[in-house]
């Protein structure tokens, strides 16, 4: 009988799943309809790449004569993306371990995971505008947009791996007498520490870019001055403002390989 079946397993090697090929056509008319629906075809496209022929044209060559503007706005991007990255990675460590549910019991573990997952809900700009008509226009409204987008990131991945962590090393230092606070510093952390440096550069990385976008409903930095001159029809400063943005996050990125080199 075993010969039988492996003799009819080598016949069909690729038996054909046809609920899988159901699935795939299901997915491919969608897509069609999709397409359709929504009025893309390639006559609509090659006629939206003549009108960025005509907008790059127009960018070119950038304008820095204001200077001072751009350098304003940058300043202020780069102290919304630290300060929310500071204080979202703060409050990510403890509701990272709070979440964690072979840490903490079911009662504390799963109200701290439901605000988390709050907080990933919304786009940052949807959060933003929030902010924006409870405090008002500003760097606040940004700030706290982006700590809400951190905790929503960062404490996720932190209880992650604190659940993926070896419990061997906690029942040893809690053999010892050791109180909640000595196990969370002396188990806990050693094992997830360069896994949470990596989180958080990615987290400021992010604050980064994110940073220059909340401006746009009017939370402060670049955003803001790169939705008025595309307001203006100022295309040779939006060049500028785009190559302040370009040279903002190349520095965020420089930044975490040397807090990585660091930490490795």
């Amino acid at each position: 009988m075993a010969g039988i079946n492996s003799s009819q397993n080598r016949e069909n090697p690729f038996k054909q799943n046809w609920f899988v090929t159901a699935i795939w056509l299901l997915v491919i008319c969608y897509v069609v309809y999709s397409f359709n629906a929504m009025g893309l075809n390639w006559e609509r496209f090659n006629e939206g790449l003549g009108h960025a022929s005509n907008l790059l044209g127009r960018m070119v060559p950038p304008n820095f004569s204001r200077w001072s503007l751009l350098m304003s706005g940058l300043i202020e991007s780069l102290e919304i993306a630290v300060i929310s990255s500071i204080c979202g990675i703060f409050i990510s460590l403890f509701l990272g371990l709070f979440a964690a549910r072979n840490m903490m019991p079911n009662w504390i573990s799963t109200p701290v995971r439901t605000l988390i997952a709050l907080c990933r809900t919304f786009h940052p700009v949807i959060i933003a505008i929030l902010f924006v008509k409870s405090v008002g226009f500003g760097a606040l409204a940004g700030i706290l947009t982006l700590v809400v987008a951190s905790v929503g990131f960062i404490a996720k991945l932190f209880a992650e791996a604190i659940e993926e962590i070896s419990l061997k090393q906690v029942e040893a230092i809690r053999a010892t007498g050791a109180g909640f606070t000595s196990i969370i510093l002396f188990s806990v952390m050693p094992q997830v520490f360069s896994r949470f440096i990596g989180f958080s550069t990615y987290q400021l990385d992010s604050n980064l870019r994110n940073s220059t976008m909340v401006g746009i409903v009017g939370a402060g930095g670049l955003g803001g001055t790169l939705f008025s001159a595309f307001q203006r029809f100022d295309y040779d400063f939006v060049a500028a403002i785009l190559i302040i943005i370009i040279a903002l996050i190349m520095f965020g990125e420089f930044l975490s390989n040397i807090v990585r080199s660091i930490f490795r």
